[in-house]
């Protein structure tokens, strides 16, 4: 049996709530932080210790492992007013889960290094019914050294990992391209929903052929949720979808590397924003196309 670790796990929205569980029902300590601290709580009667700040959170911790919404929130949770990086051990290990920039990655990186701490990137795929049941896909960037110290962690919160390189930005990029493919997917599924609609065929009988000739849990499941324009509670809200997909643009521009889909997309998720979609789960951005073929929509 592998050792337990001592985790302080910060930040429990939908994502980081199961995946914080998932670490305690694989035996690790795990000392939990998040901004409203009701969230927290239920975690004390499975075993965590609730922390007051991300710096009382990361006393005596082995790894730190983040979850929150982006670039900015996770600057302020690591680097501000009692930031979990001022109590994090030399040697100790930060685990970024947040879809975030690879320039904040790099920034990361740097800062860890300075201060004697090790950084892995580590974003996962899938949504929250999956981080409650260990049912992650697990993409990891970072020194070697680094990836398999953290590898129990790992196989605490998914199904499978995959080491994508050497340098923790590479993960980054990884989850924002892995984040276009499914919304590139959800845009498709829209249009071709619109379409049918208006031809008098029923979306879920096309979709059962298509799950027939091309099966994956994203089609499946997206397709359901469109066909049955279910957006709320969201999976994933819209809002972050938006900001994911200008992080694939700015990777693309950075390496010069064109995205006219993104381009689209990103076009479409802001409209569904200006439309007051923002909190509605990302795969409402279909209301636009079905708005824009004269189709009544729920939203």
């Amino acid at each position: 049996m592998l050792a337990a670790m001592k985790i302080a796990f910060i930040g429990l929205g939908r994502m980081g709530m199961g995946m914080a569980r998932s670490l305690l029902r694989a035996g690790h300590s795990v000392s939990v932080y998040n901004r409203n601290r009701e969230k927290a709580e239920p975690l004390a009667a499975e075993g965590a210790r609730v922390a007051s700040s991300p710096a009382d959170a990361c006393r005596g911790a082995e790894v730190a492992m983040t979850m929150v919404a982006d670039d900015d929130a996770l600057d302020q949770i690591m680097f501000g007013k009692d930031g979990a990086a001022s109590t994090l051990a030399a040697g100790a290990i930060h685990v970024s889960h947040s879809t975030i920039s690879a320039a904040m990655a790099r920034r990361l990186t740097a800062e860890h290094a300075r201060r004697g701490q090790g950084y892995l990137s580590v974003p996962v795929f899938g949504r929250p019914e999956a981080a409650e049941t260990q049912n992650l896909v697990v993409a990891v960037a970072g020194p070697a050294e680094l990836v398999e110290r953290c590898r129990p962690l790992f196989a605490a919160i998914g199904r499978q990992t995959f080491v994508l390189g050497s340098e923790p930005w590479q993960a980054n990029v990884a989850k924002v391209c892995g984040n276009f493919l499914v919304v590139s997917m959800i845009e498709a599924l829209g249009e071709a929903y619109a379409t049918l609609r208006k031809s008098g065929v029923a979306p879920l009988t096309f979709l059962e052929i298509m799950d027939a000739l091309i099966g994956s849990q994203i089609l499946a499941g997206y397709g359901k949720i469109i066909a049955e324009e279910n957006f709320e509670p969201a999976g994933f809200a819209l809002k972050l979808g938006l900001k994911d997909v200008r992080l694939v643009l700015a990777a693309a521009e950075e390496c010069s590397a064109p995205m006219p889909m993104a381009s689209l997309v990103h076009d479409t998720l802001l409209s569904a924003l200006a439309q007051g979609q923002g909190e509605m789960d990302w795969s409402s951005l279909t209301q636009v196309t079905a708005r824009n073929a004269g189709l009544k929509t729920k939203s």
